[in-house]
């Protein structure tokens, strides 16, 4: 039960198996492999001896303690994958590591958007992490973002839609909107996604006829801008901590960008 526990994920197991890190009785396991009671499992996971580059980014640590750490997430950034220059490949160099038995390697619980900026969550041990994936999953994790769309928009709304093949909700509310002379109206609008669909607030905005500033996937062509970033912005989180039981509310600044189009401080309390 322990070799389990141990393991991050379903994917984590198979990628032990698939580079034969794990064993039956002294034999490599594989997929098909069937176990009758009683067997020895083991798992070995040979040090890494290839050296390998170190990337230096370093982050805005919001929170942090033995469990999990909160970061600010620049734009112009994956949060994770095969590139190199990821959030997940910085963290390491940013926080303090766990003294808790079952450390790992802190890893993103979820997602932001490459261009998108804010507040990102991530364990720091493989109990929390599967802690807070859990807690995502069962929607305990209130998120809020702030965008700055183009076009006339209703005060508040719901919008709701399919997205890859999955229901998908968003309630918006704006908060105040401004003339401009290239994009008719720009409007500062309080998002509260409900699911976690890919792209879900972007595809949602553009499907209501008003398309986040910035966003060169889902915008509209003549509307494009360029070099300024996408002002989508992810402010907060609320969530009961899984293991001090604390009630943990965090804010990120807006950036520098929002604050030129909008009196953000006056406006967000």
């Amino acid at each position: 039960m322990g070799l389990f526990s141990a393991a991050l994920t379903k994917s984590a197991l198979k990628k032990a198996i698939k580079k034969r890190y794990i064993t039956i009785n002294g034999i490599a396991a594989t997929t098909a492999t069937f176990i009758q009671g009683g067997e020895r499992i083991s798992l070995y996971i040979p040090e890494e001896t290839t050296a390998s580059k170190t990337l230096i980014f370093p982050l805005k640590v919001l929170f942090e303690d033995d469990y999990l750490a909160i970061i600010h997430k620049p734009g112009g950034i994956l949060v994770s994958g095969n590139s190199f220059k990821t959030i997940a490949n910085a963290l390491t160099q940013n926080l303090s590591p766990s003294t808790l038995p079952d450390a790992t390697k802190p890893q993103p619980v979820h997602r932001l958007d490459y261009a998108t900026t804010g507040i990102l969550l991530a364990g720091k041990t493989s109990s929390s992490i599967r802690a807070l994936n859990k807690m995502f999953e069962d929607k305990k994790v209130a998120k809020t973002y702030y965008a700055v769309t183009i076009g006339t928009m209703d005060v508040e709304g719901e919008i709701s839609t399919t997205i890859d093949d999955k229901p998908s909700y968003s309630m918006y509310t704006v908060i105040t909107s401004a003339p401009s002379k290239r994009f008719g109206t720009l409007n500062l609008v309080q998002l509260d996604p409900k699911t976690g669909r890919r792209h879900q607030l972007r595809k949602h905005l553009s499907s209501i006829g008003n398309p986040i500033l910035g966003d060169k996937e889902y915008g509209t062509a003549s509307l494009i801008l360029n070099g300024k970033g996408m002002y989508l912005h992810a402010y907060s989180l609320q969530f009961v901590h899984p293991f001090t039981k604390k009630e943990i509310i965090l804010r990120d600044d807006f950036p520098e960008r929002f604050k030129k189009l909008f009196p953000i401080d006056t406006l967000i309390k």
